[in-house]
């Protein structure tokens, strides 16, 4: 009998779905965001493929009887970890050059390759002149392929949108779990900390960011952000430790209440009462934005209020349930509690903000881009700088239509997945 109990008991926990599977399942029943998913893990195959795709880097090329694999040195470059030495400082050439056999991407020209033979806008269902590959969306004034400009702005567009998103996410979920878990009462530090803290968040601006200026804003290389990021993480971790062994050479414990609820809701507040767009605007017309990593930074650290005061919202909802009651009452930490049970139960509604975040942050840097503020075209092409080289030319509609589209596209289906994720949190079996 016990061992028949057990088994049913363990039959039902295993055919009991979990909050996210059900959270799952409702958001596949929605159509619209069912197929906007599926839209965007091809837009996302598309940004990982990149160079597989459209470039005039070619896969393989074979002379003398050697065989060579130039795009893997092109993703080496792309990720900062390889620097143009050598033949690949001739990458502009690539057509120019005699191979016994060599093997381009689909579309065999980079964003940036000026195809002098189709000058001065050529249109996709119009002549071209030349015996090369065909320009699928037509060219621009330069003679650059359109087609080639809005395959290498799906990964601008992802990369902004995303990561930005993510940033934004980290700073919203730590300040909102601080204000709402915590408020006024609950958090308490030394007086130590606090000062150690405040001159780390200084230091770390200063050795992460300021000094690094140069390797952030005018470098390709990804992954000085990460070093940054790195360095901010590691400044912290050592004024921490220091105030450990400060506190045991001095012996003090005294410690005082932080308002943290006051101080984070009138930060949101003083930020929410300037337009966001404008405030972006300002500091990218204030950084240099060579890469795109600077507009990363900006909408990031300006597109966090919104979910730290609906995180704040839902903590306050379940730091009273009872299972927080009975962690308390086994007496888990309070960091504890707030990441390993509290911020699984609410992060949920948070992810509806995300999506439609990033739509946000993707219309945001097409915007400043348009405008001139953002990337001006010349390193590196986004749709919003495909838009901006349409002005003027209201004859070439192929300009305006193909980027625009993207955008629009884009933007939808995060929206879309917005919506259905609203849909799939607020159902009443969730």
């Amino acid at each position: 009998m016990l061992s028949a109990f057990r088994n049913k008991t363990t039959l039902q926990k295993s055919t009991t779905p979990s909050y996210w599977s059900l959270i799952w399942r409702r958001f596949k029943q929605n159509r619209g965001a069912r197929w906007s998913f599926r839209v965007f893990v091809v837009l996302l195959w598309i940004a990982i493929l990149n160079p597989f795709l459209v470039g005039d880097v070619p896969i393989f090329t074979k002379t003398d009887g050697e065989g060579h694999f130039p795009i893997f040195k092109k993703y080496l470059i792309d990720l900062g970890l390889a620097e143009k030495t050598g033949p690949y400082l001739n990458t502009a050439y690539w057509h120019e050059q005699k191979f016994d056999q060599a093997i381009y991407p689909i579309i065999p020209y980079s964003s940036g390759y000026m195809d002098t033979k189709n000058v001065h806008y050529k249109s996709p269902f119009g002549p071209q002149n030349g015996d090369g590959p065909w320009h699928w969306f037509g060219t621009d004034k330069l003679g650059r392929d359109v087609a080639a400009g809005i395959i290498e702005g799906v990964r601008v567009a992802l990369k902004v949108g995303l990561l930005s998103m993510l940033i934004a996410t980290i700073i919203g979920l730590f300040m909102g779990g601080l204000a709402g878990y915590f408020g006024d009462e609950r958090l308490k530090a030394s007086i130590l900390t606090i000062i150690l803290n405040i001159l780390a968040f200084f230091a770390a601006i200063h050795f992460a960011f300021i000094s690094r200026s140069y390797q952030l804003y005018l470098k390709e290389a990804s992954g000085e952000f990460l070093k940054s990021t790195a360095i901010t993480i590691g400044i912290f971790i050592l004024a921490n430790l220091l105030v450990k062994g400060l506190k045991t050479f001095l012996n003090s414990s005294k410690t005082i209440a932080i308002p943290i609820d006051l101080l984070v809701m009138r930060l949101v507040e003083v930020i929410n009462s300037i337009p966001k767009l404008l405030l972006i605007i300002v500091f990218a017309a204030i950084f240099s934005t060579k890469t795109v990593w600077p507009i990363i930074l900006i909408i990031g650290f300006f597109g966090w209020t919104g979910i730290a005061r609906f995180f704040r919202g839902e903590l306050l909802r379940v730091r009273n349930m009872p299972y927080i009651q009975a962690a308390r009452a086994m007496g888990f930490s309070d960091w504890r509690i707030l990441f390993k049970h509290a911020l699984p139960n609410a992060i949920g509604p948070v992810l509806i903000l995300v999506a439609f975040g990033v739509a946000g942050a993707i219309i945001a840097e097409a915007t400043l881009s348009f405008l001139g503020i953002g990337l001006d075209g010349s390193t590196q092409v986004t749709w919003g700088t495909l838009l901006k080289n349409a002005r003027g030319a209201e004859a070439n509609w192929w300009m305006a239509i193909f980027p625009g589209l993207a955008i629009f596209v884009t933007v939808l289906i995060f929206n879309l997945m917005g919506e259905g994720l609203k849909q799939a949190v607020d159902a009443k079996d969730i």
